[in-house]
């Protein structure tokens, strides 16, 4: 990506190998796989991409296969990976999803003191950083490791200073640290954060609130000014300067859950760089989403612009 075209989005986090079965049963010799990639944040840069608007990924990946995979994919997507690093002292993490039933996922993670939690402060280009439009964290990089979490908070910290919006999904996952521990972490970046994405769940770590709407307002009492609250099946709603917004859900045929909460934050925030009002930003994202779910794997069945109106008759807005 040129300096005539930088990023307008910028990402940092883990991207690893997985293999994930095919069909539903146990893992045993033989058992049908395929073999891919992902991450979050990846996903999220994959989405904005495929939707127009140039992005960045910055992590850790190791010296072999797996890697190389990541950052040939990232690539093919369109996706600045100049800030990447090859990290040649730890391979690259990988994730192990068996379909255990027909409607069950189990899912195994190794990835600790792997390539990705090795991501540093010292790993940011911050003049592409500082240079963009949007800044998008989670709230799985921080809970990789101390240095990842430090790389995090060094990227809201330019952000902000740049005038860079910062959005931040709390995306809170329960193997990699205590609700306590998370609870602590994730409730320092939040007020660093113009934008906020979470499950009720999840919000519940940083709020005292028993509906999704005030989960949302209390959500922006402290820092934000949008928090979107995504509901599953149930669709999606923002508080927007004070205002509240409701998506149901883009009615579809589930095919592979995983990477829907990306997929809808990466159409959000496309629409952010778009300069779309929050009903629209809504409305992308539920699309975005709704794609995702619709095809195997976390970011393959994300959308392109000239898709949209392949799902957009069947969408109910209000």
């Amino acid at each position: 990506m040129s300096a005539a075209n930088p990023p307008a989005l910028v990402t940092l986090g883990e991207a690893m190998a997985v293999v994930a079965a095919t069909r539903p049963g146990p893992l045993a010799p033989g058992a049908p796989l395929r073999l891919g990639w992902a991450g979050a944040e990846a996903t999220v840069a994959i989405g904005v991409s495929r939707l127009g608007h140039p992005a960045a990924w910055t992590g850790r990946v190791g010296q072999d296969a797996a890697g190389a995979m990541v950052l040939a994919g990232l690539r093919a997507e369109g996706v600045d990976v100049t800030a990447a690093r090859t990290d040649p002292a730890a391979p690259t993490g990988l994730m192990l999803r068996e379909r255990r039933t027909a409607d069950r996922l189990r899912v195994s993670y190794y990835r600790a003191g792997l390539a990705g939690s090795r991501l540093a402060p010292e790993d940011l280009d911050e003049a592409q950083l500082t240079g963009a439009r949007v800044l998008h964290v989670t709230g799985i990089t921080p809970a990789l490791s101390e240095s990842a979490r430090a790389a995090v908070e060094h990227a809201v910290a330019l952000a902000r200073a740049a005038g860079v919006t910062v959005s931040f999904d709390v995306n809170h996952r329960e193997r990699l640290w205590s609700r306590a521990e998370a609870a602590d972490v994730l409730a320092r970046l939040l007020p660093c954060a113009d934008i906020v994405f979470a499950g009720p769940e999840e919000a519940a770590l940083l709020v005292d609130e028993d509906t999704p709407e005030r989960m949302a307002r209390a959500l922006t009492r402290l820092g934000p000014a949008q928090a979107v609250l995504k509901l599953g099946a149930d669709g999606a709603l923002a508080v927007a300067d004070g205002e509240l917004h409701v998506q149901p859900a883009v009615p579809v045929t589930a095919v592979d859950p995983v990477g829907a909460g990306d997929a809808f934050v990466s159409g959000y925030l496309a629409a952010v760089l778009d300069g779309a009002q929050v009903a629209e930003r809504l409305r992308l994202a539920a699309l975005s989403g709704a794609f995702a779910v619709s095809v195997p794997g976390d970011w393959e069945g994300l959308p392109r612009r000239a898709e949209l109106g392949l799902l957009a008759a069947q969408d109910i807005s209000r």
